[in-house]
């Protein structure tokens, strides 16, 4: 332990502690803009500086350890007056955009203004002359607004492991883009927004929809449909002074209904589809066609879109299940329209999703028109969502709670727990083990599966059979997964595993690039309870056990992984070596 004083009040902190982190024990707030708790410090904005005693150097905070004894002071007139002149040189080459900027009112640029009091332009604005590039459908990258703090080059690269973003030119002229200064949709990009929930200011935002449907919602000739992604519940109360992790379900239907949806659905039942699909496709493989093992699970696009750029030598054990949401897009253009007596046509279907990547994957294939139209016509973030809400002028802490239209609303606490890294695999499980055994868990909670590890292996007894299995999120962890079973089937070796879930997001979805601004291991923490809670409050738990699923298997469907079941709700999977590193 080291003990030192900050401002003249004792710490005593572990060795390597940085200063900032010290501070934070003794609630000291240091200001910083480039340091972010999920990154390591890059000390590129240079607003966090404080003095020692005994040295005539201002030293960066957020890098620099704590030593014994030290004396440090974090706040007084000099060092205010240099860190409101580094603002004031961060602005004068940052646009005057903030009322049509998309993080107006939630950008850490704007707040630290306001904080120093700065109310005029202290040095000649000098803003770069660069475009906008929106080549993704799913991001906007508005390279004028960048402040260098390098937060998305490291978490593209060094989390993600995808090397879509990085620093052009030098000094004055630094600006980001994509290596090779090509648009971004021709780069390695996934679309995972990790970037966007990870920049301080307006220079990567998720793009915005809600105009669309808006003018869907006021035209009378469209039938109106909307569905909520499991970790949607448990985030978008942060928007409106709840804890994190409160699950507002309820409260969401009530508000959707109000905007004028004609029909509101949930996620959560595409949930319990997909592990009735998944669960048939894996007990199929582990008992008739060990070859096809270890399957690898398909519900995360951004994963999906890594793998058929980097990794497509694995597509043939990848699950061929659609994503939750794109199985209730099909049915609510097949299923629903046909028991409704609508036109698809004219059905008009929006998905609330924690993730930009779902922006993209309503239309990946050809697959996503298995309806004979579009399935989804519009995927909306969780803050798009949110302001949304605020725009119809709805009092939403205050709302009554409502329930979905059950007939694609009623899910299972499998379904919920989709929305946390590991959740599809311990969904997945809790079905397998009824399929192989005929019986039911007298425990249903695997909890080697849970918890922020980067990667968690683990052994399930499923009766007679050991399964193997692991679960990665964040795309850098999925390497030493897939290398660990390309060396075994490489050299005959036994499997590492039998049954793989991988996400693309820390966290998985209650992380997700779409989610509210400022997440951290201790807010996706909060929103993975919510979702655990409600499963362990759930009276069905069992995803095959949903009525309604199983009503839909005998009226529309037939069997899982059968011929109407392929057509609608499984896709494929195409290579893509131009990517291949």
């Amino acid at each position: 332990m080291i003990s030192a004083k900050i401002n003249g009040i004792t710490v005593s902190v572990p060795e390597g502690t940085t200063i900032l982190d010290a501070a934070k024990k003794v609630n000291v707030k240091i200001p910083t803009l480039c340091k972010h708790p999920d990154l390591p410090a890059t000390a590129s904005c240079g607003i966090c500086i404080v003095k020692v005693k005994g040295s005539n150097k201002m030293l960066r905070a957020c890098c620099t350890p704590i030593e014994q004894n030290m004396e440090i002071i974090t706040h007084d007139a000099e060092i205010v007056d240099v860190r409101r002149t580094v603002i004031e040189l961060i602005l004068s080459k940052h646009p005057n955009e903030c009322l049509t900027c998309g993080r107006n009112g939630n950008c850490e640029l704007q707040t630290l203004a306001a904080d120093f009091g700065i109310r005029r332009d202290a040095f000649p604005n000098c803003v770069p002359d660069l475009k906008s590039d929106i080549s993704t459908g799913t991001i906007v990258l508005d390279p004028r607004k960048c402040i260098s703090c390098g937060r998305c080059v490291t978490v593209c690269q060094d989390v993600q492991n995808v090397w879509a973003l990085s620093f052009l030119e030098r000094g004055f002229d630094t600006r980001i883009s994509p290596a090779g200064d090509i648009n971004l949709g021709e780069s390695p990009c996934v679309r995972c927004g990790q970037c966007s929930a990870h920049c301080p200011t307006g220079a990567i935002v998720e793009n915005c929809e809600a105009p669309v449907v808006w003018q869907a919602l006021q035209d009378p000739e469209k039938y109106c449909v909307v569905q909520i992604a499991p970790a949607v519940r448990v985030a978008i109360g942060e928007a409106f002074g709840f804890e994190p992790g409160a699950n507002l379900t309820g409260k969401i239907y009530a508000a959707l209904r109000r905007m004028g949806f004609n029909a509101i659905f949930d996620t959560n039942f595409g949930a319990d589809l997909t592990i009735v699909e998944e669960a048939t496709e894996f007990v199929t493989r582990f008992t008739t066609a060990p070859d096809k093992l270890p399957l690898i699970t398909s519900c995360c696009p951004s994963w999906v879109d890594f793998m058929e750029k980097f990794h497509s030598d694995m597509k043939d054990i990848f699950s061929t299940c659609k994503s939750p949401q794109a199985m209730v897009g099909a049915l609510t253009k097949t299923y629903y329209a046909q028991k409704k007596r609508l036109d698809p046509k004219k059905m008009f279907l929006v998905s609330i999703m924690p993730c930009t990547a779902k922006k993209y994957e309503i239309r990946r294939s050809k697959d996503m028109f298995a309806s004979g139209v579009q399935d989804i016509d519009i995927s909306l973030t969780t803050r798009e969502l949110a302001r949304m809400i605020k725009q119809a002028g709805i009092d939403f802490v205050n709302l009554p709670d409502e329930e979905p239209d059950y007939i694609l609303g009623e899910y299972t606490g499998a379904g919920t727990i989709f929305g946390v890294t590991g959740g599809v695999m311990e969904a997945a499980l809790r079905t397998a083990y009824d399929y192989v055994t005929g019986g039911k868990l007298s425990h249903v909670e695997f909890e080697n599966v849970r918890g922020f590890s980067g990667v968690k292996e683990g052994t399930v007894q499923v009766g007679p059979h050991t399964v193997k299995v692991a679960v990665a999120h964040g795309l850098k962890n999925v390497e030493y997964v897939l290398n660990k079973v390309k060396e075994a089937k490489m050299t005959g070796k036994e499997l590492p595993y039998h049954f793989i879930e991988v996400m693309a997001c820390p966290g998985g979805c209650v992380g997700g690039g779409g989610q509210p601004y400022g997440v951290t291991d201790e807010l996706r923490a909060a929103r993975a309870e919510g979702l655990y809670d409600e499963d362990s409050r759930c009276v069905i738990r069992y995803s095959h056990e949903n009525p309604h699923i199983k009503q839909l298997y005998s009226e529309f469907l037939g069997t899982p992984n059968g011929e109407k079941s392929h057509h609608l709700l499984h896709t494929h999977y195409i290579a893509r070596p131009e990517y291949q590193r």
